[in-house]
């Protein structure tokens, strides 16, 4: 009788069990912490984790852990999250549909009933009792570059490479589905040997080189050309030939909101952040003044355009992107911005460009803003917090006054800024915060997460500090405590009763969710004076762990960008199918 084991590892030079094969390719291509929770379908699966030198962070539920990932990937490059079937992903699917909007690469592993109970349709829990288990992958499938069902074991080392790597390059969420009788199935481990391939894909020459002659003739015409950058820059990482070009070239240069961050705010080319009539003034006349904008990754979504009010014509534009270039009205499909970007810093001739006016000076501007009464306002808060940023910091700030009033802040050299402007799930900065902060770590820096978030947002994801407590990440959270949903009561509902939420003790958060007077410290802020004298405290500045600011601002009080695009996105959503 031939022994049941080497039945499966026959053929086989080195057998390792599917669970060591996909956690160890996880942490070769970038993955140290896996975010998730834990349920009968992957418990076994889980205990291979520690084999390849992966940490199990945890959550307190799916959601936050995806919203973690999410955050998690966003610092670090990819990330993990693993759920179990049914009850589990669903939970996870929004966070995961944020992730794929917003182009961020995350593994979701959903742990599945056997590869047998689903061929016989057995009516199990976590199922609809229908003996159909297509049903939520069927979901998932629209939120995923790649879905693979680890089926086969002499085909799941090739699904794994191949969804590993297309989550990296095309930086979106792929779904893996392992049922429990493949975890510890045999395949080839000899593979783990050679790293996957995650070079990015190269353009086809002559048609990369036509694209490059074609933006170099309007680039060398242009007599007021600019560059304006957007999330995909960051998201498909570009930011260092954007960087490259703008040196070289001296344009100036401004951002998106969703692109915050990708430029270094102190370079001299260096002109704010543009988003239509939301912007300054003087940002929006120098940039719709520009006969030629060369746009480096560009997500034209309403709130990042403050309500799609860009005057600015195709004419006159030039946008590069992951996929494809659009030259005016021309587009060249299957040429990518990283290899048209590295060929134009080869290429361009900074003698032949124009001399162009420089773009507006962009400063903190606290004084400016300052009155005479104690109450925090949103207009003087936010160019004071740019005085209190560090050098490398990370900046999360949450759908709502956060995410706009950040525009006013002129970040030092190397912060890094998340942001959820186009999914805009309300509470999703909390569990993005703990990953990003997790992430650090993983990296082996010391730097700060600093989360910005609202009373309303904060109560949908709270329990998400218990995780940052548990890991003690250092994190310091600022809550804006203005009596509910700001964002909201500026589209509509200014006292509507939906708009409310009940006041919590909110500095207490830390204490309720296991930390001790070591692991956390809170403070409770109402006036400009008690807010100074925080900012300006060393320990405050220095202290590892978690810091939490009861942070008081007016009820109606907004930014000035949030009431633009509040009033655009209303008029929006007015419209008929008459209008």
């Amino acid at each position: 009788m031939v022994d049941s084991v080497d039945i499966r590892t026959k053929g086989l030079k080195k057998p390792v069990d599917v669970a060591e094969y996909l956690f160890k390719r996880l942490h070769q291509v970038g993955v140290r912490s896996v975010h998730g929770l834990p349920g009968d379908y992957n418990l076994v699966a889980l205990d291979y984790l520690p084999k390849a030198n992966l940490k199990w962070i945890g959550s307190v539920n799916e959601l936050n852990a995806a919203y973690a990932a999410d955050g998690y990937a966003r610092v670090k490059g990819i990330s993990a999250l693993i759920t179990t079937f049914g009850v589990g992903e669903l939970s996870a699917i929004n966070g995961v549909a944020g992730a794929y909007a917003e182009h961020v690469p995350v593994v979701h592993i959903v742990g599945g009933p056997s590869t047998i109970s689903q061929k016989n349709g057995m009516m199990l829990h976590h199922t609809l009792g229908n003996g159909d288990f297509n049903v939520f992958a069927n979901m998932n499938k629209e939120i995923s570059v790649a879905l693979e069902k680890l089926y086969r074991p002499n085909e799941i080392a090739d699904q794994i490479d191949s969804a590993l790597r297309e989550c990296y390059l095309k930086s979106r969420p792929v779904y893996l589905l392992l049922p429990t009788d493949m975890v510890q199935a045999k395949i080839e481990g000899e593979r783990l040997d050679t790293p996957i391939d995650l070079s990015d894909f190269e353009n086809d020459p002559e048609k990369e080189d036509y694209v490059v002659d074609v933006v170099l003739k309007y680039l060398h015409n242009a007599k007021n050309p600019i560059m304006l950058v957007d999330a995909c820059a960051i998201r498909h990482r570009v930011v260092e030939e954007t960087k490259q070009l703008v040196d070289k070239t001296k344009l100036p240069v401004f951002v998106t909101p969703m692109g915050k961050g990708a430029i270094d705010e102190s370079h001299p080319c260096y002109g704010g952040v543009y988003a239509g009539e939301g912007s300054l003034p003087e940002v929006t006349e120098r940039v719709e003044a520009a006969d030629l904008i060369l746009t480096v990754g560009a997500l034209k979504s309403d709130f990042n355009t403050a309500g799609f009010s860009y005057r600015t014509s195709q004419l006159n534009t030039i946008d590069l992107h992951s996929t494809h270039c659009t030259v005016r009205y021309s587009e060249y499909p299957g040429v990518a911005m990283k290899g048209v970007l590295r060929k134009l810093i080869e290429k361009v001739n900074p003698g032949e460009l124009k001399e162009v006016k420089p773009g507006p000076e962009v400063k903190n501007e606290v004084e400016e803003n300052k009155d005479d009464s104690e109450v925090i306002k949103q207009a003087w808060f936010w160019p004071r917090i740019g005085e209190y940023l560090k050098e490398n910091d990370i900046v999360v700030t949450e759908t709502g006054t956060a995410n706009f009033g950040i525009w006013g802040t002129k970040f030092p050299v190397g912060v890094t800024a998340l942001s959820q402007v186009l999914w805009g799930s309300i509470g999703w900065s909390v569990g993005a915060a703990q990953g990003a902060a997790l992430a650090t770590k993983d990296l082996g820096d010391n730097r700060r997460t600093v989360l910005f978030v609202g009373d309303g947002s904060i109560q949908l994801t709270c329990q998400e500090i218990s995780t940052m407590v548990r890991h003690n990440a250092k994190i310091t959270i600022f809550c804006i405590c203005n009596e509910g949903f700001t964002i909201e009561r500026q589209i509509h509902g200014e006292e509507a009763e939906y708009n409310d939420i009940i006041e919590w003790k909110w500095k207490d958060l830390p204490t309720v969710f296991g930390a001790t007077e070591g692991k956390a410290k809170s403070y409770q802020i109402k006036t400009k004076d008690q807010l100074e004298k925080l900012l300006a405290d060393e320990d405050f500045n220095n202290r590892d762990g978690m810091q939490f600011v009861e942070l008081y601002m007016p009820k109606h009080d907004a930014p000035r960008a949030l009431v633009l695009t509040a009033k655009a996105s209303a008029k929006n959503n007015e419209k008929t199918g008459s209008s």
